[in-house]
């Protein structure tokens, strides 16, 4: 059985805190993310017409590893090995 992916770059929407306070249906479902008008990962993988980043060419890319270790936000690069499993 195939693994969904849950988002683009690999965050586990399902244990994200932000999906029940935000109502957010999760990147792959969504136009928009709730935190604003666009997220660059998501705009770059949906126009490469990728499911999610790990079967991108590219992968793992400066772009997602800039997000993925990013001092605020990122995760230490839990969500690149997520995209490795999907």
């Amino acid at each position: 059985m195939k693994n969904m992916a849950e988002s683009r770059c690999g965050i586990l929407c399902s244990e994200c805190v932000y999906k029940e306070q935000m109502n957010c249906k999760g990147c792959v479902n969504i136009e928009k993310p709730f935190w604003g008008e666009s997220c660059p990962v998501k705009d770059c993988c949906e126009s490469k017409k990728q499911e999610h980043c790990g079967v991108c060419n590219s992968f793992p890319c400066e772009l997602l590893n800039q997000f993925a270790y990013d001092e605020k936000q990122g995760d230490n690069g839990k969500r690149i090995e997520q995209c490795k499993k999907w």
